[in-house]
């Protein structure tokens, strides 16, 4: 990807406490916290969650770190989702609210909790920021396989993506269908949440090309592996042995693949209703 020199996004702060307007545990906005830990990490999620809750009193106070190439290439990606989601918004007659991207170092206290750098890249519907320790970019390709510049743009447009969903009403509906479904039948929604989150990247990614024409040979094909590395399937059987699709929350790597590519070749928003298709495949 072509990024060197380009506009970065002011929309950005970085520290150990996010600022939210409170906390928000149980419920929607810490489900998705806590699948986002295991699927992009391995890790149990109730394991994280518990220690979210005990430490959240003894919150990190690193500071964030100092400049970085991670943090540049992580603010040109958050510009040019501002630009493109603006003008996609505009086409719908909305007015698209940028989000604010947070870097942290450690742990971070955030409007849905505290959380640490285990958790991954994470969007918090609480106080519409996406979170992210750039040093989960080292993770992405020495443990996940995942290596190139636009399998991280793909990471930091699907956590945007969520906050679409958010403007969109998505999140708020999540939030309500929590308390009213079991476990697996919310996961199957939340698998429904996250592959749209992975078309919207993908749609990014089509305008990224079609509006500003920087992307290299390769790209698509970097975030394609991403996709694919970080599939629920992929994950269960690389850390608990066997594969358990009852307990899937993102979807299979050929769904979150498939959903990217759709649209990234379409880049029609009319067509990543992933409620309603049958067959997310």
């Amino acid at each position: 990807m072509q990024w060197f020199g380009r506009r970065e996004s002011g929309n950005v702060e970085e520290g150990s406490s996010g600022g939210g307007r409170g906390l928000a545990f149980g419920g929607g906005i810490i489900g998705i916290i806590a699948a986002a830990i295991y699927f992009f990490t391995g890790v149990d999620p109730s394991q994280i969650v518990n220690q979210m809750q005990d430490n959240s009193p003894q919150e990190n106070t690193r500071s964030a770190g100092p400049e970085t190439n991670s943090k540049k290439f992580a603010r040109v990606v958050l510009a040019d989702t501002e630009d493109i989601w603006t003008k996609l918004f505009n086409d719908m007659g909305k007015t698209y609210q940028e989000p604010v991207m947070h870097f942290f170092d450690g742990g971070v206290t955030t409007a849905c909790g505290f959380a640490q750098s285990a958790t991954g890249p994470f969007y918090c519907p609480g106080d519409q920021k996406v979170y992210i320790d750039v040093s989960f970019f080292d993770e992405l390709e020495n443990k996940f396989g995942a290596a190139g510049d636009f399998a991280q743009a793909y990471v930091i447009a699907h956590e945007v993506g969520h906050h679409v969903q958010d403007l969109l009403g998505v999140t708020a509906k999540m939030d309500q269908a929590r308390n009213q479904l079991s476990e697996t039948e919310y996961n199957k929604l939340s698998v429904k949440l996250e592959l749209q989150a992975d078309f919207y990247a993908g749609v990014w990614a089509h305008y990224e090309q079609s509006m500003k024409n920087v992307l290299d040979p390769g790209d698509i094909e970097e975030a394609l592996n991403a996709a694919h590395q970080i599939g629920d399937d992929r994950l269960q059987e690389e850390y608990q042995g066997r594969v358990t699709p009852d307990s899937f929350t993102h979807g299979t790597s050929a769904q979150r693949m498939y959903w990217f590519k759709k649209g990234y070749e379409t880049g029609d928003l009319s067509q990543g209703n992933t409620f309603a298709a049958a067959d997310l495949e």
